[in-house]
């Protein structure tokens, strides 16, 4: 399986950390997994697969030093799961690639500059509304006033590498930022009959506003009584995907009491990375005796805003989309959560809207988080590609269910499309919703000549 120099940069205590000997004797080396791999689809490297990736871990296990090969393996991995759901044996990947980067953050070495990036993340930025919201102001300054499209026109970052790709990536900032909203509770449109609760996220309430307002009418539209507690808080996903498993503990216990405070039908999300990580805050807190029954009760409650929509008798008064619409997956729904029909089934709902499957669909377009900034070489690989197979059905609307995922895809149109329009489920139920809202509207007023 090739050969690696092992640096001593560990002790004994590391066999004693990272994923359990359980989990990995799971894996019978069957190699079912490996098609479904981007990073060994477009290498072709046994230990950038899942196969490989836990033969390194078993190799740890056993006592091996941590090693510069084993660390750029494992950073290599974009957490999709995908193996997930080819795995026979039920291999949880996902848990245990968390827990090899939990044990690596504890023994790398980075530079100040990195630390002092890291930290200003994930231990300023993302646990802070107001940090987020000053980074949104300066964001939204950035781009109105034409800086960003200079900087783009220019190739002024492109010295400055992950400046640059982080740059690309940015998302819109979107006034008035969501935060506004947190701590309301929106009345169901008609009669009411469920009463939700809404995990509004925290990059979202700056850079997805819209998709989070179009997300509440939706339900208000069927019949349900949306509620954002105001005490909620990020969610983890970023932080233990990166290894900061103790911070991502800290915020899924505030986030449990702050929507178990009262009694809801649901807690919904639309980010299919965040409800991954949500509906694992049982595995999270398994050893947190004062939280690990709360966190099974709230993993009861939690759903993705499509696969709860797709289980109720949804509201069909709709106006025409008449586009041609394709769907990528995102990975933490169809493999993370198992959910790959319910965003479909509502996209074949929506009356003028042609629904044309994507080949390969459940293969990642590489955004994984963070990940199409720490390795925007593979991340622009697979986002290549991903746009080379959109490109040719022909579809002028892309759908995704994730907000990372439609960061990604929007920066593929920008760079290899074909002016495509990227949007969430939600966001075309939304549409539909106001076009026939607007269409009523119109008979009312006798205009039925233009129907």
């Amino acid at each position: 399986m090739g050969v690696y120099s092992f640096v001593h940069i560990s002790s004994d205590e590391t066999a004693q950390l990272g994923p359990a000997q359980a989990d990995l004797d799971k894996c019978v080396h069957c190699g079912l997994c490996l098609n479904a791999c981007p990073t060994y689809r477009e290498l072709g490297v046994e230990m950038d697969s899942p196969r490989g990736r836990i033969f390194l871990m078993n190799q740890v296990a056993n006592g091996a030093p941590l090693t510069d090969s084993y660390m750029q393996h494992i950073d290599l991995c974009l957490a999709c799961r995908g193996c997930e759901s080819a795995c026979p044996s039920g291999v949880p990947y996902g848990r245990m690639v968390e827990a090899a980067r939990e044990q690596i953050e504890l023994y790398r070495t980075r530079s100040a500059v990195q630390e002092f990036y890291r930290k200003v993340v994930f231990e300023k930025l993302l646990p802070s509304r107001s940090a987020l919201q000053v980074a949104g102001g300066v964001l939204y300054l950035y781009q109105i006033t034409g800086l960003q499209k200079l900087a783009r026109f220019t190739g002024i970052l492109r010295p400055f590498g992950k400046l640059a790709k982080l740059d690309s990536m940015s998302p819109t900032a979107e006034i008035p930022f969501f935060y506004s909203k947190i701590g309301r509770t929106y009345r169901a449109v008609g009669e009411r009959r469920f009463r939700v609760a809404f995990v509004a996220g925290c990059i979202a309430n700056v850079a997805f506003a819209r998709l989070n307002e179009a997300t509440v009418r939706v339900l208000q539209r069927n019949h349900c009584e949306v509620v954002i507690p105001a005490a909620q808080n990020c969610c983890g996903a970023l932080h233990l995907h990166s290894g900061y498993k103790q911070q991502a503990q800290d915020f899924a216990r505030r986030n449990i009491d702050a929507f178990l405070s009262e009694d809801f039908d649901a807690i919904l999300t639309n980010a299919a990375g965040c409800g991954s990580t949500l509906k694992e805050y049982d595995h999270l807190l398994a050893d947190d005796p004062a939280y690990a029954e709360k966190a099974l009760k709230f993993k009861g409650r939690m759903e993705d805003v499509t696969r709860f929509l797709s289980a109720i008798e949804l509201n069909e008064d709709m106006g025409r989309v008449d586009k041609i619409a394709t769907y990528q997956d995102s990975c933490h729904l169809a493999h993370g959560q198992g959910i790959k029909m319910a965003p479909r089934k509502l996209l074949k709902i929506i009356p003028g809207l042609q629904f044309r499957e994507m080949p390969m669909s459940d293969i990642c377009c590489g955004s994984a988080g963070v990940y199409n900034v720490v390795q925007p070489e593979m991340a622009t690989t697979l986002l290549q590609k991903k746009m080379e197979t959109i490109n040719g059905l022909d579809a002028t609307l892309i759908t995704t269910a994730n907000p990372g995922c439609m960061l990604q895809l929007s920066a593929g149109v920008r760079l290899y499309g074909r002016g495509q329009k990227v949007a969430h489920v939600v966001e075309v139920l939304d549409e539909a919703y106001k076009n026939f809202a607007g269409r009523a509207l119109l008979r009312t007023r006798g205009l039925k000549r233009f129907f």
